[in-house]
């Protein structure tokens, strides 16, 4: 549905790409992972695939047509975006807010479903009751949480997520986790930056790993997180254990102990 063929990102002025020779493919059905530490090119990949960002150099295809040749309004009924910043200065409610999601079928024939796609999107992402609350009253996480209703009311079947779970509460973020799978089962095509490596083991079919402006890797989420590779990558020594009651694998960093937990290792009360 979406790919990019060796697209490299040189700023203005600037000597050295943020962005080298990257390729990538979003494929129908499946939840596809951007990974990588801060400064990685994950953002400006994420921009590359919105069609936000020109690439310098390679292409960008949409259902096999340049990016580029696809007007904004017809861009906005095929894919959905959710960037990282989705900020509203305006008193709109949050309903309102939703609502904006279907602007680009209005006098269409879809027009017809905006009721239903509206209240569906807001039942989803937990903020049917917040609908009258003007969203510059909202919390982060009550904002990001609108800002996802959005972009799932404009149903499309190509979803770019730029960490969607980004100031959630514990309940929140596994619940836009579960509405990100869901909605690759249901056949959409989903490309998620995380930086939860965990999540990206239990909801993503694939994974791209960049560092330093480069990917580093590509595949299944199991074969590509590897301990040495994850330290390799991020400078962190963890190890990928299997979780004793679900069988999933998880990601531990190598910690020092202190306090309470180091008193507990060596056999004295914890107080």
């Amino acid at each position: 549905m979406l790919e990019a063929r060796g697209v490299t990102v040189v700023p203005d002025r600037a000597k050295a790409p943020i962005l080298a020779d990257a390729s990538i493919s979003i494929h129908p059905g499946e939840l596809h992972a951007l990974l990588g530490p801060n400064g990685a090119g994950k953002s400006t990949l994420f921009g590359v695939l919105a069609g936000d960002i020109a690439p310098t150099s390679g292409e960008v295809l949409l259902h096999g047509e340049p990016l580029a040749r696809h007007r904004a309004k017809e861009l906005a009924r095929l894919r959905g975006v959710l960037l990282q910043q989705n900020a509203v200065t305006f008193s709109f409610t949050a309903r309102e807010v939703v609502a904006m999601g279907r602007v680009p079928w209005s006098r269409t024939p879809q027009e017809d479903q905006d009721e239903d796609a509206i209240a569906e999107a807001m039942a989803k992402t937990d903020v049917t009751a917040l609908a009258d609350r003007t969203v510059t009253s909202l919390s982060g996480g009550e904002r990001a949480r609108v800002a996802l209703a959005r972009v799932l009311a404009q149903r499309t079947r190509l979803l770019l997520l730029d960490e969607p779970t980004a100031a959630l509460d514990l309940r929140h973020h596994e619940d836009v986790l579960r509405i990100a799978r869901a909605e690759a089962d249901a056949g959409s095509a989903v490309a998620v930056v995380l930086h939860d490596l965990d999540a990206a083991l239990a909801i993503a079919d694939h994974v791209t790993l960049l560092a330093r402006g480069r990917v580093v890797a590509q595949g299944p989420a199991h074969e590509v997180l590897t301990a040495e590779r994850i330290e390799e990558v991020y400078g962190q020594a963890v190890d990928v254990l299997e979780h004793p009651i679900t069988g999933a694998s998880i990601i531990v960093p190598r910690r020092s102990v202190h306090g309470a937990a180091a008193r507990l290792s060596a056999g004295a009360p914890a107080h």
